[in-house]
């Protein structure tokens, strides 16, 4: 669906950034809802969505294992 994410998770990405996680969040609302900016009054949804999406996106990250790597909490501090 969203082939512009990257993959945040060990093995392959070294570092994951607030930033990283923020773009990977905002190009899944932009898929899900069509818009790539949204007018004025889906502004607030839009950046809410935006920002519920980086909060689960660091939840989850913290919370793999990975079979041979460590979680994302136990490597490496999100910035």
């Amino acid at each position: 669906m969203c082939r512009s994410i990257k993959t945040l998770r060990a093995p392959y990405a070294e570092t994951v950034t607030e930033a990283d996680m923020r773009a990977a969040a905002l190009q899944y609302v932009r898929k899900v809802s069509g818009f790539r900016a949204p007018a004025g009054h889906n502004a607030a949804a839009f950046e809410q969505a935006v920002d519920q999406i980086t909060a689960a996106t660091r939840d989850l990250l913290g919370h793999l294992e990975v079979r041979g790597a460590a979680r994302l909490s136990d490597t490496q501090p999100v910035s």
